[in-house]
């Protein structure tokens, strides 16, 4: 079954239109915010699109991305779950590699700057919050409650085109459900469980917007869409996304205005900590033979000399790799990042943090995550002539993801 995540993408060159692409057609037809849309194939007496639309609408925000080493936008939505608090509730993936984040209200259409409170990305949730703007807050239900052919309405933001919330009517078809779902755009793929399955079209720029029942309370977060025969939305339950944002929420409480670690469990809590340097996928166990194993793939480039890449879209290797058994090759470094500054550039392999011994690229990522933007890290790293090089780095507030 083919899945796709909802979030729209936008060249930040060029503003073309959405990249993430559903992959379904259905007949086109008016929503209750009187915006064309593909109606679903049920109707039922029990919802009042309307009326649902009217009382959630109040609470529904667009939520923009910057994604600055990818060159993109992403466009999503979000609600409010905590109007004095200015609390708002949205998709991981929607923010996932921002380097800043703003909101729109949909009702006055004045833009905020959000600051990102924390994520899970294992189960596709981000807490946002905006300061200094009139919020109302939707009205929060009970997934658990949900039963098969309940009528729900999906609100969003529709190809990030702003303005008026898109809505798509529908019923829930399936419970429980286990999805693997990947951005077209980001390449970003993650496997979610429990979702709620229904027949409302969710589109790109609908992740993170609310899935209401009838009685307007908010019952899911409208995520993912597609299907290899019936095509299909799919939503977060919110007993599932609210026990994760009260965590988020907790770890800010008492006015500090800073987190407590930079983990809690696997929630990150606030911006993670950022090097800047571009490490190669897959599991090879050594730099030389990950070296080798990127340049087979299809799309490799050979990153020459080059000291430093504005984006990291650009699959690239090194043409030299220092001569060690272990630790985290460096396939490129980001513009003006920490990495950039201390010197370490592609070919260079990353041996130690803080003393600790760098076994992988995966390791590095799991050292670095325990520590803030601001802290100062001791690393040691080889060069491709073998030199051996180190330095204390002061990390900076990294993309989000």
């Amino acid at each position: 079954m083919v899945v796709h995540l909802t979030v729209a993408a936008l060249s930040a060159a060029t503003g073309a239109g959405a990249t993430v692409v559903t992959q379904h057609v259905m007949a086109s037809g008016e929503d209750a915010a009187g915006t064309p849309r593909a109606a679903a194939a049920e109707q039922h007496e029990a919802m009042n699109d309307q009326a649902v639309y009217k009382q959630v609408e109040p609470g529904v925000v667009d939520v923009t991305s910057n994604l600055e080493y990818r060159e993109e936008t992403a466009k999503g939505t979000g609600f409010v779950i905590d109007a004095a608090d200015g609390l708002v509730l949205t998709n991981n993936h929607v923010i996932d590699q921002a380097t800043s984040v703003t909101v729109t209200l949909v009702t006055s259409g004045k833009t905020y700057p959000a600051r990102i409170l924390g994520y899970d990305a294992a189960d596709d949730v981000a807490l946002l919050q905006v300061r200094g703007a009139a919020l109302a807050a939707v009205r929060i239900g009970d997934s658990s409650l949900v039963d098969i052919g309940m009528p729900v309405l999906a609100i969003g933001n529709e190809a990030g085109q702003g303005g008026a919330p898109t809505v798509a009517p529908g019923v829930i078809s399936s419970l429980g459900r286990t999805i693997v779902a990947s951005d077209q755009s980001s390449g970003l793929t993650e496997t979610l469980h429990g979702m709620l399955q229904t027949s409302a079209d969710i589109r790109p720029g609908d992740s993170g917007g609310p899935l209401a029942d009838a009685s307007g309370r908010v019952i899911g977060i409208d995520t993912a869409a597609g299907g290899n025969i019936v095509y299909s939305g799919y939503a977060i339950p919110i007993n599932q996304a609210m026990p994760i944002a009260r965590q988020i929420a907790a770890a800010w409480a008492g006015g500090s205005g800073r987190p407590g670690p930079g983990q809690a469990g696997r929630i990150q809590i606030g911006w993670p900590a950022f090097l800047g340097v571009l490490l190669p996928g897959g599991a090879s166990p050594g730099p030389e033979r990950a070296d080798r194993q990127e340049l087979r793939q299809d799309g490799a480039v050979s990153s020459g000399d080059r000291a430093c890449s504005g984006t990291s879209d650009i699959p690239a290797t090194p043409v030299h790799v220092a001569p060690v058994r272990s630790g985290a090759l460096v396939d490129g470094v980001l513009c003006g990042t920490p990495a950039d500054q201390a010197g370490i550039s592609a070919g260079d392999v990353i041996t130690s943090v803080a003393g600790e011994q760098v076994s992988s690229p995966g390791s590095l990522t799991a050292l670095l995550r325990r520590y803030h933007p601001g802290s100062v890290v001791p690393l040691d790293w080889t060069g491709p002539d073998g030199s051996p090089h180190a330095a204390a780095v002061t990390l900076a507030a990294g993309p989000a993801g």
